[in-house]
């Protein structure tokens, strides 16, 4: 449980240093990156291996690249359920979902 614990709080820190590193994305405060964590967590556990599936041909075409679109997908949609949390396009969402990613990987492995 703890771990869980840990793994939202990283990720709402990883949110909201992509709200400041690129310009599109905004987070109103950390309550608001927490829900946005939890919310992310939700889609990448229920709708993304659904797209995942679907997307498998363009994926194993892309040699993996389309995973890509599918994370900054999950990005977006976040940022459509959360008030307060924002995205202005496809590129931003790309480039937030990139550092949120390699965030939450590294301090994945710091922690374990």
């Amino acid at each position: 449980m703890i771990h869980l614990v840990i793994r939202v709080v990283v990720t709402a820190l990883a949110l909201i240093l992509a709200a400041n590193v690129v310009p599109g994305i905004s987070i109103g405060s950390f309550g608001t990156a927490l829900i946005a964590a939890v919310v992310l967590g939700v889609l990448n556990l229920l709708i993304r291996p659904v797209l995942f599936v679907l997307t498998l041909p363009i994926t194993l075409i892309t040699l993996g690249l389309f995973s890509f679109v599918l994370n900054a997908l999950m990005f977006w949609l976040a940022a459509y359920f959360v008030t307060g949390f924002a995205v202005a396009g496809f590129i931003p969402a790309l480039l937030g979902s990139l550092i949120v990613t390699a965030v939450s990987t590294v301090a994945h492995h710091v922690l374990a």
